[in-house]
């Protein structure tokens, strides 16, 4: 008996060894290949997950001698554990964050300078993403992520992205003003009680409607904005206009028109938006080519279309888009995560390979428009979009695509653009702004809890935190900047 077990456990011993020379070596007489191993936020879908096994894997190992690994994070515990794992040095080599918080990254020590291996291996890319996009990433003269979606940009994050099929459905054609939303909330509801109302609280659409003076957010946790006109630094909680958002959310709670999981699950905005139940989202230029495919395979009927409130206020370009690539200090393979960026901005084919799968299968192309074939999503087009490669699918009309194209004609180049704080002075002060901004203040500013009181007592627990330190330690570095832009 005693025998017969040895002999199992050998014939299993051997069996491992062999599946692990297979995994490890690939086809006899091949060189092994490197691994990259990205961090990605969201779910891995079945087709993606044979995407990745399959053509996508075969593509890489080929073209570029790499196995490329996609580690999925849901979006709920993204940062978490984004920070998490770096701060424990596990085997990463690209993530992606948002390209506000570059500074707050490269302070971690979670993001190395990349000018070299830009150089080395990301020429193709330096072809689609000019020096002005790569300047957006520059802290002291060297650049430490690269800012992947090159697109128009002014206005960013100040946009409203409405289900238009459900605002006509309610005798109602455009949006205009914070009433405007409101009013459509409250037909919608009593119309089609199935809907859930807003997806999200859209505070900085409606700061630009209530502000006096076009703010950007130039600070973590949007403690602190810079003044287009003044060319100063403002505790963004105790602006005049956050203060009319915060009433404004009070007012749609109040109404019953915004539910508790606007305040408590807010980072999955975009998410309820996509199941079809949802009336809007804050977004920026092409949110609702973004989204359309998501929101149509639960809601087949629906048309989204963006809007911006106080057309008439100046359009700022405030950064090189929203998202940043980033390679972690202690990268095992930054060289394979270079050669890896730069090989889907080599080509349009590579590009839409990497965004839309396998032509015939996941997408095909008629008349220049670009028809999905499948639901899945593959790598996001909003994380790499690049206006040199972009296609537009075939239900855009042609007035949204010729307003995109012409978008940041007449917008206005923010003095503050290529601005990073750094937090190096102030990182305690910093942590306990952002406890009380994460908590106080985002109920506030959602609605959740009632203004009138509790307002007060958050900007006690602000004043105490440090916040005006803090402001004033922005301001030198915000006039130290703007002096050498001169």
């Amino acid at each position: 008996m005693m025998a017969r077990k040895m002999l199992i456990l050998l014939a299993l011993l051997i069996a491992s060894v062999s599946v692990l020379a297979g995994c490890g070596g690939g086809k006899e007489g091949e060189a092994a290949l490197e691994t990259v191993t990205i961090l990605y936020p969201g779910e891995r879908s079945d087709r993606m997950d044979e995407f990745l096994q399959k053509e996508f894997a075969d593509k890489m190992a080929s073209e570029l001698g790499l196995k490329v690994e996609v580690v999925f994070v849901p979006w709920a515990q993204y940062w978490e554990q984004k920070d998490i794992m770096l701060a424990a040095n596990e085997p990463i080599d690209l993530y992606w964050d948002g390209l506000p918080d570059l500074s707050t990254i490269v302070n971690k020590k979670q993001a190395m300078a990349l000018d070299d291996l830009i150089q080395q291996h990301g020429k193709d890319m330096l072809k689609v993403l000019p020096k002005e996009q790569l300047q957006g990433a520059t802290i002291d003269g060297k650049v430490y992520g690269i800012p992947s979606a090159y697109a128009p940009s002014s206005a960013m994050y100040q946009l409203v992205a409405v289900r238009q099929d459900i605002l006509e459905a309610v005798g109602m054609t455009e949006v205009k003003t914070p009433d405007d939303l409101k009013e459509f909330a409250a037909k919608a509801k009593e119309k089609f009680p199935e809907m859930k109302g807003p997806a999200d609280i859209i505070f900085k659409p409606l700061t630009r409607y209530f502000a006096d003076e076009q703010y950007n957010w130039i600070a973590v946790e949007d403690l602190v904005v810079f003044g287009e006109d003044s060319k100063k630094a403002y505790s963004y909680y105790e602006t005049e206009a956050f203060q009319e958002v915060a009433k404004f959310n009070r007012s749609m709670y109040d109404g019953g028109l915004y539910t508790e999981d606007l305040t408590i699950k807010y980072n999955e905005r975009d998410s309820r938006m996509q199941t079809g139940l949802y009336l809007w989202v804050e977004g920026s230029l092409g949110k609702e080519m973004e989204i359309i495919d998501a929101v149509k395979a639960n809601a087949p009927e629906a048309e989204i279309k963006t809007y911006l409130l106080a057309e008439e206020k100046p359009r700022y370009v405030t950064a090189a888009g929203g998202e940043v690539l980033g390679m972690p200090v202690n990268a095992p393979n930054p060289e394979g995560a270079m050669k890896f960026i730069n090989w889907i901005y080599k080509s349009q084919d590579n590009y839409l390979f990497a965004l839309y799968g396998v032509e015939g299968r996941d997408y095909e192309i008629v008349d220049g428009r670009i028809k999905k074939l499948t639901a899945s999503e593959f790598f996001y087009e909003w994380m790499f979009r690049n206006q040199n490669y972009q296609l537009f699918g075939p239900e855009v009309a042609q007035a949204s695509i010729d307003q995109y194209k012409s978008w940041d004609d007449d917008a206005v180049r923010s003095a503050s653009l290529g601005f990073r704080f750094n937090n190096e002075n102030v990182k305690l002060i910093e942590t306990a702004l952002k406890e009380v901004a994460g908590k106080d203040m985002a109920a506030i500013r959602s609605g959740f809890v009632d203004f009138e009181t509790e307002y007060p007592k958050a900007i006690e627990k602000l004043k105490a935190a440090g916040i005006d330190e803090y402001v004033a330690e922005v301001q030198r570095q915000l006039d130290d900047f703007l002096a050498n832009q001169k």
